[in-house]
C-alpha cells in the first residue's frame, strides 16, 4: 500500500506540507511562528473540544488548488481541515484581527476584573488574549452577570463569573473520568457551569478540570491565595503512583510545596492526566523525586526572577 501523500497549505505566505485530515490550527502549530491562532476551547487530548469560542478564526483566501475560491466567511481553524493548495491568512488579514478583537471584547463583557485576586493570574489564556487583542475600555454599560456561589468540594474552587463556557471541564469529566456530575445549564448569558445541586466533584481524576480551564473559573482550593505563580519555583517531579503516571510539576516557595499540577506542553495542553492523590494530597518533599527546574518561556510572566543555570557568561583572564 502506497503512503498517503501530504497536502500543501500556505499560512501567511509560508508553505508547509501536512498529512491529510490536519486542521488549520494544527498546521499553524507545526509552523510554530507568530501565525498560530489562539485557542480558548480547543484542546488536543479532548476529542470533542473546539468550535465554541471563535478566537481561532482565520480567513481562507483560497480553498484548494482545484477550487481556489475564497471561503465566504471566517473559519474556525480548530475545526477546518486543510486541503491541497489552501491559502490561509491569520496575522496578514485585517478582518481576522478585527474579528478576534470583537470575540475578545465579547468574552470580557461579563468577565470580572479580579486578576489581582485570581489564582489563575500569570497563566491565564484570557489574560494573554486580552493583552494582545483587548481594548482599553469597555462599551458594555449593563450590569455584569452574577451567580450564586456553589460549593463543589474541598479541593476545587468554582467561580462562575469567570467561566467562558468553553466546555473543556465537561469533556474532561466525560472522557477522562468516564462519569460526570457537572455541566452547562441554561442558555445564552444565563449559561453557567453547575452541578445543579451543589454536589461535590470527587472522582479520582476530576482535578484535571483545573489544568484545562483557560481562565480562573476552576482553581486549586488547597493552594488558594498561597502564592502568585511568578513567586513560585516550578520543578518537574515524579512518584510511583498506582492511579496515574505520577509525572507532575511541583510549585515550591522556598522549601514548601504549595501546589501540584500536571505537565503541559508549549501550547498549554496537559501531557499526562494526573490523579487527585498526586495533585491534592502529596505536598511533602519526601513524596517526590525532583527531576530539575522546569523550563519556562522567557516571554512569560512566570519567568520573573527565574534564571536558568549556566546562562551567565563567566569572564576569564
Amino acid at each position: 500500500m502506497s503512503d498517503v501523500q501530504n497536502v500543501k497549505v500556505t499560512i501567511d505566505g509560508v508553505d508547509i506540507m501536512v498529512p491529510p485530515g490536519t486542521t488549520i490550527l494544527q498546521a499553524a502549530r507545526m509552523l510554530d511562528n507568530d501565525s498560530v491562532p489562539p485557542a480558548m476551547c480547543f484542546y488536543t487530548p479532548l476529542t470533542e473540544s473546539g468550535g465554541k469560542c471563535r478566537t481561532c478564526l482565520v480567513r481562507v483566501a483560497a480553498g484548494s488548488e482545484k477550487d481556489p475560491r475564497p471561503m465566504p466567511k471566517l473559519m474556525p481553524s480548530c475545526k477546518t481541515t486543510v486541503m491541497d493548495g489552501m491559502v490561509v491568512e491569520v496575522k496578514s488579514s485585517p478582518k481576522v484581527q478585527e474579528a478576534r478583537a470583537g470575540v475578545t471584547e465579547l468574552l470580557l463583557i461579563n468577565h470580572p476584573l479580579d486578576c489581582p485576586v485570581c489564582d489563575q493570574a500569570g497563566e491565564c489564556d484570557l489574560q494573554n488574549l486580552a493583552f494582545e487583542h483587548g481594548k482599553a475600555g469597555s462599551r458594555y454599560d449593563f450590569k455584569r452577570s452574577e451567580f450564586e456561589h456553589e460549593d463543589i468540594g474541598d479541593t476545587i474552587s468554582l467561580n462562575k463569573e469567570r467561566c467562558i463556557i468553553c466546555y473543556r471541564c465537561v469533556f474532561v469529566a466525560n472522557e477522562v473520568c468516564k462519569s460526570r456530575d457537572h455541566g452547562v445549564v441554561f442558555r445564552g448569558d444565563h449559561a453557567e457551569i453547575s452541578t445543579v445541586i451543589s454536589e461535590n466533584l470527587n472522582h479520582e481524576m476530576i482535578g484535571n478540570i483545573i489544568d484545562v480551564c483557560p481562565v480562573g473559573a476552576l482553581t486549586d482550593r488547597t493552594a488558594r491565595f498561597k502564592s502568585r505563580i511568578w513567586f513560585a519555583n516550578q520543578f518537574d517531579a515524579h512518584r510511583d503512583c498506582d492511579k496515574c503516571c505520577g509525572k507532575t510539576v511541583v510549585h515550591k516557595q522556598g522549601d514548601e510545596i504549595i501546589r501540584v499540577s500536571a505537565r503541559k506542553d508549549k501550547w498549554g495542553e496537559v501531557e499526562n492526566w494526573i490523579c487527585n492523590t498526586c495533585r491534592f494530597e502529596k505536598k511533602d518533599n519526601a513524596d517526590w523525586t525532583i527531576e530539575g527546574p522546569r523550563k519556562i518561556d522567557r516571554q512569560s510572566v512566570q519567568s520573573l526572577n527565574h534564571y536558568e543555570e549556566n546562562t551567565v557568561p563567566v569572564l576569564t583572564s
